[in-house]
């Protein structure tokens, strides 16, 4: 039995979005140590702002200013922050419904410990040295002993040269296992072999190994080795130039049925003119020095496989 294998990975990608008229003045006033909210039909103030009642689905745009403090009306303690949170240290995640303000708004809370945090604290927003128009902008929120002593008042949202956009990075860790039976497809690779498993019902061999036959829902154990030939069943050429993929288009991926396999897998077809590439090509693994998985597939020189000999794999 191998080791079963697993790995940290990250899906990270930036998400550029609008900001409409009234994020825009919510986020550029952050920039001038201004808070915002916008006054509902039923004569709430909803901080932060949105474009329309959440009660009567109404456009609102009646912008009014509050005060930078405010006051905890629920938290829970962060005792590991991770990366890309407020701040380093251990910190409170707190609910403050700002003066002025009928909603709450979420944010860091740096306090000493969690025995120095209480629902009903005071507090006031600290403002990052440099602000961009962006949340962060607020660094996060800290003790105060001032009382409530503000009142929203009106405000236009205008202010010079408005935020009208952000990029947001989203980004997901995580630790991936991809079982038994491909750790086994996996440590096969590196010794530039290629398995699969067998279903004791239908008989079909499965590759990439999924631990289970799809078609009969029972577990697969046998292991098969397949290949290393195998049959182009579909294509695509591709003409759009990937980021950080060293290939120059257009290049063609293919479905590929190694000899033996009931299942095509994903392979990049090369050592052949693009639009030479055809269903039925008959090709081989190309592996370079220390690689772990093929990094292309090149023609054989045999004849074209008989359609009728993969048809039910495209």
């Amino acid at each position: 039995m191998p080791e079963v294998l697993k790995a940290p990975l990250v899906v990270e990608f930036p998400f550029t979005r609008s900001l409409g008229p009234v994020q825009s003045a919510f986020l550029t006033g952050l920039r001038e140590r201004v808070v915002l909210g916008v006054r509902t039909t039923d004569d709430r103030v909803l901080v932060p702002p949105v474009e329309y009642d959440p009660v009567t689905a109404d456009e609102i745009r009646d912008l009014v200013e509050v005060a930078p403090t405010g006051t905890v009306t629920t938290w829970a303690w962060n005792h590991a922050p991770r990366r890309g949170q407020p701040l380093s240290t251990p910190f409170a995640w707190a609910l403050v419904r700002l003066d002025g303000a009928d909603t709450a708004l979420l944010h860091a809370l740096d306090a000493p410990g969690p025995d120095a945090v209480h629902t009903g604290m005071r507090v006031r927003i600290r403002w990052a040295g440099e602000r961009t128009g962006a949340i962060t902008d607020i660094a996060c929120f800290e003790p105060y002993d001032g009382r409530h002593q503000h009142e929203p008042t009106p405000h236009t949202g205008e202010f010079a040269d408005l935020a009208t956009g952000i990029v947001a990075p989203a980004r997901l860790d995580y630790t991936y296992s991809p079982g038994r039976a491909q750790s086994a497809y996996i440590a096969a690779l590196s010794g530039r072999r290629t398995v699969g498993e067998r279903c004791p019902s239908c008989r079909k061999v499965y590759v990439p190994p999924r631990g289970a036959c799809p078609t009969c829902g029972v577990a697969t154990a046998e292991q098969v080795e397949v290949g290393p030939g195998g049959t182009v069943t579909t294509f695509c050429i591709v003409n759009i130039k990937a980021k950080n993929l060293d290939i120059e288009v257009p290049y063609v991926y293919g479905h590929i049925a190694l000899d033996g396999a009931d299942l095509a897998l994903h392979g990049r077809i090369g050592g052949i003119p693009y639009d030479q590439v055809r269903m039925g090509l008959r090709v081989e693994p190309v592996w370079t020095e220390g690689a772990r998985y093929p990094d292309h597939y090149r023609p054989t020189g045999e004849p074209d496989a008989d359609y009728d000999t993969y048809k039910e794999l495209l």
